[in-house]
């Protein structure tokens, strides 16, 4: 694989980056830099793909929350070949295959276009599929008039619109990492979950039944038509408290940590603590996680759709049986309490496919924990490293990095096994119960997380605005 790489390197360099800026950017620029993109993401996903006929079958519908992409508009990908990237190299540092020291500047250069290859890659592997099986349907109409009956000629059109689209989302993300404010994909996650979280909330529009989705107007419409509230309220209110609770619990174990004391070797008097968080690896772990099965169902959709049922049926985007039912996650309580709901299923296999789904996430969450340390820098030994860069040591301790290793070597791996596991459960019964807007508990656990560190960042980015010297001593100039 070295070898392979060395190679590559040429290759790698050159392939298209946004220019990084020569020097620091204030934090207004940061600030109009990552509201302009915002403002461009939802621009994106208010373009249809043109070409396509009105009726079709979104791949990736149960997703979408994740995804943050627009059914059937230019970004229909969203982030998925982004995050799908990032899951084979991950998976690959992990487990040592690829062998690439991103603490050097020719070791950064190499995996950022190694990555920017396989997102190329995965973005027309993503968007083929859409053009079989009868899920973006070319439209008879447009093909008559500009390209003379040739439905192939309108396929391939919406393929290339939904590349570009991809390619946009992977620039825009660069763009946001390098002259904003946090990353792209935790900004486009956020928009698209807080946006259906708002219309969960304020929907006056009926749907399913005469009173309105939105938890408000169905609310006030049902007590002044003197409806019944257990007939017509009770999903709505036990995800209202999900809701809540997935908040509460989420700020509340994001300000849990453990701190690591340290001490200036030069400056008498100096002090800092290094703080190790229960959600050490943060909750970008979990989309790596939600979205490795987003590719399995997708697989197994796609091949359903062309006629081959080996790995199971669909009925639309929903599993109904064989292997790709139990690998399905359970999004809300319709799909589990089968002594209120039928379910098509014997309770013996909803339960096995709650089982499947808690280990999935659990397990996944712990390894995908681990290897995203790894990769982004955060394991003891890239921490140790940092700290004698900076000039602290912890009191009482040689001022070595093998000493300083081995020290958070009891704290990072523990702490980084024990958040992911935590935020696998709690994800898996944040699903169970549903939350307002229709999307996944998954999805409400990351939108929460990823903005309060986001408010972290802004606060820190403040605070190195007010003190310039603070930029140089934690390595941001």
């Amino acid at each position: 694989m070295g070898n392979l790489l060395d190679r590559m390197e040429p290759l790698l360099a050159a392939m298209p980056a946004v220019k990084s800026p020569e020097g620091h950017v204030h934090f207004k620029n940061k600030l109009i830099w990552t509201l302009g993109i915002l403002i461009l993401y939802f621009a994106l996903t208010n373009i249809p793909v043109f070409g396509l006929a009105p009726t079709n079958q979104d791949l990736f519908a149960a997703w979408r929350a994740l995804l943050a992409g627009a059914s059937g508009s230019i970004v229909h990908l969203g982030i998925g070949p982004i995050v799908t990237a990032s899951i084979v190299l991950q998976l690959l540092k992990g487990a040592d295959i690829l062998q690439i020291d991103t603490s050097e500047t020719r070791g950064q250069v190499m995996y950022m276009g190694l990555q920017k290859i396989l997102i190329l890659v995965m973005i027309v592997v993503e968007a083929a599929p859409n053009l079989v099986g009868s899920f973006m349907v070319p439209d008879p109409v447009i093909a008559n008039q500009f390209f003379g009956g040739n439905l192939f000629a309108v396929s391939l059109l919406i393929f290339l619109q939904i590349c570009i689209g991809g390619v946009l989302v992977f620039l825009m993300d660069e763009v946001v990492t390098k002259w904003g404010i946090g990353s792209g994909v935790g900004l486009f996650i956020i928009a698209g979950i807080s946006q259906a979280i708002v219309n969960g909330f304020i929907n006056w529009a009926p749907v399913a039944d005469q009173y309105p989705v939105g938890f408000f107007p169905r609310l006030i419409a049902i007590g002044l038509d003197g409806g019944s509230y257990l007939q017509y309220f009770g999903k709505d209110i036990l995800a209202f408290v999900t809701t809540i609770a997935i908040f509460l619990i989420i700020v509340y174990v994001e300000s849990t940590r453990i701190e690591i004391p340290l001490a200036h070797a030069q400056v008498r008097g100096a002090r800092a603590r290094f703080p190790v968080k229960l959600i050490y690896a943060s909750v970008l772990p979990m989309i790596l996680v939600r979205v490795l099965q987003a590719n399995i169902q997708m697989v197994g959709m796609f091949l359903s759709n062309v006629g081959i049922t080996i790995l199971g049926t669909f009925n639309g985007s929903t599993p109904q049986g064989g292997i790709m039912y139990y690998l399905a996650p359970i999004n809300g309580p319709t799909q589990w309490m089968w002594w209120i709901t039928d379910l098509g299923h014997a309770p013996w296999q909803v339960l096995l496919r709650l089982g499947v789904d808690i280990t999935f996430m659990v397990v996944g969450g712990a390894i995908f924990a681990l290897f995203w340390i790894k990769t982004a820098g955060l394991d003891s030994k890239d921490v140790a490293r940092q700290i004698q860069l900076s000039g602290m040591s912890i009191p009482g301790y040689r001022r070595n990095p093998q000493v300083l290793e081995k020290y958070l070597d009891r704290y990072i791996p523990r702490v980084t096994v024990i958040g992911g596991v935590f935020i696998g459960l709690l994800s898996v019964i944040a699903n169970l119960f549903g939350v307002i807007g229709s999307v996944s508990g998954t999805g409400l656990l990351l939108t929460v997380s990823i903005t309060y560190r986001l408010y972290e960042e802004i606060a820190s980015q403040q605070i190195m605005e007010m003190y310039p010297f603070m930029r140089t001593f934690f390595g941001k100039e």
